[in-house]
């Protein structure tokens, strides 16, 4: 029983809440420095076998990393998705352009870095994963399970556009591409421009791919759309495979999937810089309006793409760094990581507007009538703007197989924050390789069953919905609640010692730079936090969810609401659960319920243990006696004198 476990108060204090059958001497497997042992009953028990009934129960050897790099390359391809393309270059231009770099960096140092660290650090110091960490906080239990409630709505809709993405890469190798106007069934899309309100590539993903035109809304999905279903059956499969031994498969795919996107976003740039017309899309991508400054609503997206961007209060990154060497240096990776993830977005924003600048100019339209987020850059605009390249059959290919990359690296994370999660609860399926292959087959193929409803004809709908809710004001407030958790129930001194603690040679810049993150985590993060949650709810109440020019029906935004709602009511129903457990008045179940359980910090002790050789001490007591081999002599011969 978790109530029943030995828990450690502030100060490495042991206070025991269940009665122990070990004696004084041996309590918890360690001899006590104020108890005297005799030679003859010490050298009894080396030989004698442990009982059995004192014994922990062996816990299956958890795996790690097979090197940094691995971690560190796991990391940045999970933050760098397909958010920093589709997303990040159009909210730029949108909303002042260079000036959005100003909210969207202090966001990075005052939410994202603290939080990003947070995560971190808690999954490596504890080598757990999402929920089985907050032996921590007891009271906490809720927030990994409202992480795990996040990360399967997030699974559930990102492989669909890996599905999509595997659709326009088969596609890619027919020439013409199918989107273009040199294809014969486009002719007339391309000739009558005048009466045509939908370009080819638009018509392309309307009614070949995504089949809306035949679906009325929401209560409409309308049959699956089997060319589809074999797309997202390709791409959990791929899923399956590549975790299919958890890091140290997944931890070898890294290498290429997170490395690859680099390449061709470099490639892209160097290709559109040689383009007419290039310059004016960068221009309009980065020319600044120092109005936008002062909306709200410019600081409450850059605070949104920050965590679309980082992964953060979703369990990926917590689980990613259980797996982590004790010792290895956090707050160096949470810069390289938090950082490159940024830059990359704004690295991304020049090959995307270069050639829809170039686009834009073929047209003879300002850029902003050709420039789009989300889908609709990544599988309407982009992929007509390849399509006016010479060689667009080579740029499709490149695009698309980068948008695969981007996809499944993220969907790692997600899916490793699931996994890690259920193998922590549950450890005999860590030590028993076909219940795991079997737990995992079982896990793709019901996200697959479940996914068939978003690649219906009415899909897209569903899709937006769950894109729109899942990582709302649900994750807000999970990550709200991890924040004053950490800080104010567990400790804030305490959790900055446990990173230095994990940090065997902690330099003076990281000592420095932990003042600046305890100020984030006590009063900067949570403001912020609060306002973006604020901000929320206000435009939750007074905008209408829509997708294209449909506007969603009142019972489908409730369902929405309901959705994020499930996830952070996780931590109140977890929260009475812990409380309920533990004996006396309301106030000491509450203090005894966030006391971190003692096996909390087995992780450091098992290291530190495994690092340096501790020699046995001598006791000195108030009368000494040595003894001889003579005398053991003696004794035998008494012994059988009395025989």
């Amino acid at each position: 029983m978790p109530s029943e476990e030995t828990r450690t108060a502030p100060g490495n204090v042991t206070v025991s809440t269940a009665p122990t059958r070990e004696s004084p001497a041996q309590q918890n497997g360690v001899v006590s420095s104020h108890d005297v042992i005799s030679p003859v009953s010490q050298t009894r028990t080396e030989h004698q076998p442990p009982s059995s009934a004192s014994a922990p129960p062996a816990q299956p050897p958890r795996d790690q990393w097979g090197g940094k790099y691995e971690f560190l390359l796991s990391c940045i391809g999970y933050c760098v998705g397909l958010g920093n393309v589709w997303r990040f270059p159009y909210l730029c231009y949108r909303n002042g352009g260079g000036v959005f770099l100003i909210p969207y960096f202090i966001m990075l140092f005052f939410t994202g870095m603290p939080l990003f660290l947070m995560e971190l650090s808690l999954g490596q110091y504890g080598a757990a994963g999402p929920i089985t960490v907050w032996k921590c906080c007891p009271l906490l239990k809720g927030i990994g399970i409202g992480m795990l409630c996040v990360s399967t709505l997030v699974c559930l809709y990102y492989n669909v556009i890996i599905a999509w993405t595997f659709y326009y890469l088969g596609s890619s190798f027919q020439s013409p591409l199918p989107w273009s106007c040199d294809a014969l069934h486009n002719i007339p899309f391309c000739r009558n421009k005048t009466n045509v309100t939908q370009s080819p590539s638009e018509v392309f993903w309307n009614e070949k791919v995504l089949g809306v035109v035949n679906s009325e809304g929401l209560h409409d999905p309308g049959p699956v759309r089997w060319p589809l279903a074999l797309c997202l059956l390709a791409a959990w499969v791929v899923i399956f495979l590549c975790m299919l031994k958890g890091i140290h498969s997944s931890g070898k795919v890294v290498y290429v999937t997170a490395t690859f996107p680099y390449f061709v976003l470099v490639v892209l740039i160097i290709r559109g810089a040689t383009l007419e017309g290039s310059l004016n899309g960068v221009a309009f991508y980065l020319t600044p309006n120092w109005a936008h400054l002062a909306d709200a609503q410019v600081w409450h997206i850059a605070a949104s793409q920050i965590f679309y961007s980082l992964g953060i209060g979703v369990g990926g990154l917590l689980s990613m760094a259980s797996y982590n060497k004790f010792d290895n240096n956090v707050i160096r990776d949470t810069l390289v990581i938090t950082i490159g993830n940024c830059c990359t977005s704004f690295f991304a924003g020049f090959a995307i507007f270069s050639i829809l600048g170039h686009m834009a100019w073929r047209k003879g339209v300002p850029v902003g009538q050709v420039a789009d987020s989300g889908p609709g850059l990544a599988f309407v605009a982009y992929p007509e703007a390849l399509a006016l390249l010479p060689g667009s059959v080579f740029w499709s290919i490149l695009f698309f197989l980068m948008l695969f990359m981007l996809g499944v690296d993220t969907l790692f994370g997600n899916m490793e924050g699931i996994c890690t999660a259920v193998l922590d609860e549950f450890p005999q399926l860590r030590s028993n390789l076909k219940h795991k292959t079997l737990f995992l087959a079982l896990l793709c193929f019901s996200f697959y069953l479940m996914g068939l409803l978003l690649i219906t004809d009415g899909g897209i709908y569903w899709f937006t919905l769950i894109d729109s809710f899942s990582t709302s004001f649900g994750l807000i407030i999970i990550t709200l609640f991890m924040c004053i958790g950490i800080s104010f129930f567990y400790g804030v001194n305490q959790f900055c010692q446990d990173i230095v603690d994990m940090i065997c040679h902690c330099p003076p810049w990281c000592t420095k730079l932990l003042l600046y993150f305890k100020a984030c985590w006590v009063v900067f993060t949570p403001f912020l936090l609060t306002f973006i949650l604020t901000y929320i709810f206000i435009e939750m109440y007074r905008t209408s969810l829509h997708y294209g020019t449909y506007v969603y029906p009142t019972w489908g935004k409730a369902l929405g609401v309901c959705m994020g709602a499930f996830c952070c009511l996780q931590i109140l129903i977890w929260a009475i659960v812990a409380v309920s457990k533990e004996s006396g008045t309301l106030k000491d179940r509450f203090q005894k319920s966030i006391r971190p359980l003692n096996s909390w910090r087995v992780n450091n002790i098992n290291t530190t243990s495994q690092d340096q050789h501790v020699e046995p001490q001598r006791v000195e007591g108030p009368f000494t006696v040595n003894l001889t081999e003579a005398d053991f002599t003696s004794m035998n011969w008494e012994a059988i004198s009395e025989a």
